[in-house]
């Protein structure tokens, strides 16, 4: 089974917004819990918009 590098990278980097020095400083299992899973729903997207504007990265 090869590892699935695009969509890891895909998430680190475009989903998470991680530089390139944060994501190749992660582990897979780091990057693989932002992966939505069959345990539970990924948040609506309305929902992580509403997060992200109450929540900012920026200072």
């Amino acid at each position: 089974m090869k590892f699935p590098w695009d969509q890891m990278m895909a998430m680190g980097l475009g989903t998470l917004r991680l530089s390139p020095r944060e994501f190749w400083a992660a582990t897979p299992r780091e990057i693989a819990a932002a992966f939505p899973t069959s345990k539970g729903a990924a948040l609506p997207r309305g929902v992580l918009e509403q997060l992200l504007e109450q929540f900012p990265d920026e200072t």
